[in-house]
């Protein structure tokens, strides 16, 4: 899905000339999101040249709208996105719609090679490019994503207080419990699905019965948007349906640059391990920011572009700095 028309608010500059001047750009920040646009935003406000690479639509697309973002409570996810790409028009950002085919280290910085054919130069790269989400194979699941399919309470539980919900945790678990406690907070109506044994402890399912959460280890076959059918018995009629979707890399990029991953917790293997302060990965020069390194809500993500942005300007200002030769 290409959004040409988001992109008419930026000035725009022969992208051939721009992309063919070597060492041009102090930063390259692949993927605008919501981490990729402010961390281009503090990079420009820094008056650093920096070029956004717009990857697609943002993970959030689907949704009708973002939630828990200070002023901008309710507001559709591709409104947040034009919006802030109209408020880089005053900086040195350089917006262009491609992606980062392969990455190349050398003493100076990155070479990056878009799909497009260009090449570009850059002292420091900032992934932004986030996740995918892997939905169980049953069927209506995807077809509902963002509107009757749901993943963060905290994004979407308010609109659904007080509804018949079920919650899809397949293999119940540990996750199943932490969701089930969560949930409930916003209705009393709450339905775990395990898609199979449950594999909650004694104590666990104690404490959920007391909640008034309810479990069902049926295997689930399909959602059509307003009921769940199952393997076997009657089917169950809800409002709405959380699920906890597998994640993988949306860009091959981290694992070409061999940039490690957490080892710990649900998404082990799968997310960007980054030093907290800055979102340096483990490869010297390449920062991660947004959903890729786990902050998977508008605002986090957003902070953690700025938090990235910052420690790039100061690694390359105190850098530069250090080089600077010494007055006779």
């Amino acid at each position: 899905m290409v959004l040409p028309a988001l992109t008419s608010t930026l000035p725009r500059v022969s992208i051939e000339n721009v992309l063919s001047i070597e060492a041009l750009f102090d930063v390259l920040v692949i993927g605008a999101g919501s981490a990729g646009l402010n961390a281009a935003l503090v990079l420009g406000r820094a008056r650093r040249r920096t070029l956004l690479l717009d990857h697609g639509p943002p993970r959030n697309a689907p949704a009708h709208a973002s939630h828990g973002l200070l002023t901008r409570d309710g507001t559709p996810p591709l409104e947040l996105t034009r919006l802030a790409r109209q408020q880089l028009a005053p900086y040195p950002v350089t917006l262009h719609p491609d992606h980062a085919q392969t990455v190349t280290p050398h003493p100076d910085g990155f070479t990056v090679t878009l799909t497009g054919g260009a090449t570009v130069h850059a002292r420091r790269l900032l992934l932004a490019t986030g996740v995918t989400d892997l939905l169980p194979d049953i069927p209506g699941l995807r077809e509902g994503w963002g509107t009757t399919v749901h993943h963060c309470p905290y994004c979407h539980g308010w609109e659904v207080r007080d509804q018949h919900l079920a919650d899809l945790i397949p293999g119940g678990g540990d996750m199943a419990y932490h969701r089930g406690v969560l949930l409930q907070q916003w209705t009393p109506h709450l339905t775990l699905l395990t898609h199979g044994p449950d594999h909650l402890s004694a104590d666990q399912r104690a404490n959920l019965a007391h909640l008034g959460v309810r479990i069902d280890e049926r295997s689930v076959t399909s959602w059509d948007g307003r009921k769940v059918t199952f393997d076997s018995g009657p089917s169950m009629e809800r409002d709405a349906l959380f699920v906890m979707p597998g994640q993988a890399q949306r860009s091959a990029i981290p694992e070409q640059l061999g940039c490690a991953r957490i080892e710990r917790g649900p998404l082990a293997g799968v997310l960007l391990q980054v030093t907290p302060e800055s979102g340096l990965t483990s490869v010297p020069g390449v920062y991660a920011a947004g959903d890729m390194i786990g902050e998977q809500q508008v605002v986090l993500a957003a902070a953690s572009g700025a938090r990235a942005a910052a420690a790039i300007n100061a690694d390359l200002a105190f850098g530069d700095a250090a080089r600077r030769p010494t007055p006779a």
